[in-house]
């Protein structure tokens, strides 16, 4: 507000002494210049007179003469001070407009309400650095999780589309450039409810800039950062950055696991989904030769992934002198039946159309399924506005960057115990995976799981908590019993109990909870909503647990005494 202030007065300081001056000039000469009373003696008009006149002058109002009838030399100056205030306001009110339409001036307005709007949030919020396609899938994810958000991003066409975004809560938004330290303290980097600071711009510069921001002034924040070549994740990672994250490694690490364990490939895919998004099918890619088009970064990343998982892969590249192909390659764009025959994508099961142009990923597609119908088919989207192109090829498997970023995210964010989980999920096997994954379909219906975390403490579970230090026994099959009638089951299951430093994958039933258990849990949102409110009120948790109605209230206390 200071800046707004000074700027206006800056910008504002000539019409400002000139309406001063207007108006002294003419307050005094309605001052001096004698009048005549109703009686007809001289009359001297008062400096509040004179002044109140002058107001309903300026401003064309126009009361009339008052207090008394003016004289002819009153009337020639109110005459003069008419055109002289009004042409003053006339221009006072055009250096206004141009001040306000001024580019300084509405850069410095939108940054105090932006700063106002940050610093009254009262709710733990992270600091969304970029909104491209993986910030606006994340923010979506966030909002409906009902987690706040603040947006820095350099381009204001984004700013805007985030403005016009129908979000379940208020965003706020400012643009200027993350990489710069007083941008992010701007957007909350020191404000005592930030929980954490995610770069997701296209640069890695500008990611590790603030990285490097964050660790220095808050060190103890956690800092998430998409990072596009494996120099600048090595960079990030030696000062301590929390979690960091390539698409194109993840996506490759996601296809060769689809190829070994289809089950395990489902079920992360199902864990790391956005909310209300729709369960995905499962995939089974063949095992045989497949044809990798293009060997930039995604490319070299799925192509180690295949060579790591076995499968033998030809590679078509069109720049090779670039990007260095093994030997064997086949010199080309993928988009020619030539090229394709070239590298035998008649005995080929799959093609991975992987370069960094969606028009000659959709070729490649399209022209690899007239040479063979039967092929597994992976492309990669770089631009989200190719949306509807890509759901009409049909494809298998698509490779959206920003959806592979931000649904990683959103899982480190929202369950920090589900890293864990899929983490010893790994060491399960496919057959396990399976089973898991049939149970979870049975519970969840045609929505992807909701998943959430709990720990039995007094902050989080108090009724819970006292529950089990009062001496009363929960099992996991108790803690989904439905509060309404506890014959009935709530739609959830257990994935993860971790008790100390031991855990327990999906552990049994019968198993009893203990104080300071943390648990990862699955179902439907309406579950936690029930579970939710059964960790917090006394009289809900003890129906659960005993099948006994706990008496509140002093009438019914009291009823309940009288019984005794």
């Amino acid at each position: 507000m200071n800046n707004v202030l000074f700027l206006l007065l800056r910008r504002l300081r000539t019409p400002l002494i000139l309406l001063i001056v207007v108006y002294a000039v003419t307050v005094l000469g309605f001052a001096l210049i004698p009048g005549v009373d109703d009686k007809g003696q001289p009359w001297h008009m008062g400096f509040f007179h004179a002044f109140y006149v002058v107001s309903y002058t300026a401003t064309t109002i126009g009361f009339g003469e008052l207090p008394y009838i003016f004289t002819n030399a009153q009337r020639m100056w109110l005459t003069f001070t008419i055109y002289a205030s009004v042409v003053t306001w006339i221009y006072s009110i055009g250096a206004v407009l141009t001040v306000v339409q001024d580019p300084a001036f509405r850069t410095v307005r939108i940054e105090n309400a932006f700063g106002r709007a940050v610093r009254r949030m009262r709710e733990p919020f992270f600091v969304v650095c970029g909104y491209g396609d993986t910030g606006t899938l994340l923010v979506r994810a966030l909002t409906e999780s009902g987690i706040q958000a603040v947006v820095v991003d350099i381009d204001q066409e984004r700013i805007n589309a985030l403005e016009l975004e129908e979000l379940t809560m208020l965003v706020p938004a400012i643009h200027g450039d993350a990489a710069e330290p007083n941008t992010l303290q701007l957007a909350g980097l020191e404000h005592p409810h930030c929980i954490g600071v995610i770069a997701l711009t296209d640069r890695d510069e500008v990611n590790l800039k603030i990285a490097i921001t964050s660790k220095l002034l808050r060190p103890k924040l956690p800092a998430i950062c998409r990072a596009e070549t494996q120099d600048a994740a090595n960079n990030m990672a030696s000062f301590g950055t929390d979690h960091i994250i390539n698409a194109f490694n993840t996506f490759a690490g996601r296809l060769a696991m689809a190829l070994h364990s289809p089950g395990l490939y489902l079920l992360f895919e199902w864990m790391t989904a956005a909310p209300h998004e729709p369960l995905r099918d499962p995939i089974f890619p063949p095992v045989g030769r497949w044809i990798l088009c293009g060997y930039g970064r995604f490319g070299k990343a799925v192509h180690a992934r295949l060579v790591r998982e076995g499968v033998v892969a030809t590679i078509i590249e069109a720049d090779p002198n670039l990007t260095q192909p093994p030997e064997g390659s086949v010199i080309g764009s993928g988009t020619e039946a030539d090229t394709l025959e070239q590298a035998g994508i008649a005995r080929a099961v799959g093609i991975v159309a992987g370069t960094d142009n969606d028009t000659n990923n959709l070729s490649i597609i399209m022209t690899a399924h007239e040479l063979n119908p039967r092929l597994f088919m992976v492309a990669r989207q770089n631009e989200h506005q190719n949306d509807p192109l890509f759901r009409a090829a049909h494809l298998d498997l698509l490779m959206q960057r920003g959806s592979v970023i931000a649904h990683k995210i959103f899982a480190l964010l929202t369950t920090p115990l589900l890293t864990e989980f899929l983490d010893l999920a790994k060491q399960q096997g496919n057959d396990w995976a399976n089973q898991l994954v049939s149970r979870l379909g049975g519970i969840v219906g045609e929505e992807a799981p909701e998943t959430w975390g709990l720990v039995i403490n007094p902050e989080e579970t108090p009724a819970v908590y006292e529950g089990l230090k009062s001496g009363i026994m929960l099992s996991i099959n108790d803690l989904w019993r439905d509060p309404r009638n506890r014959e009935e089951r709530l739609p959830g299951i257990v994935l993860l109990l971790k008790r100390g430093d031991t855990e327990f994958v999906v552990p049994d039933a019968l198993m009893t909870l203990e104080l300071g258990d943390r648990l990862l849990l699955a179902g439907r949102i309406e579950a936690r909503r029930q579970l939710s409110w059964v960790c917090r009120n006394h009289n809900s948790f003890t129906y659960l647990a005993t099948g006994r109605e706990r008496a509140s209230g002093f009438v019914w206390k009291y009823m309940v005494g009288q019984r005794k």
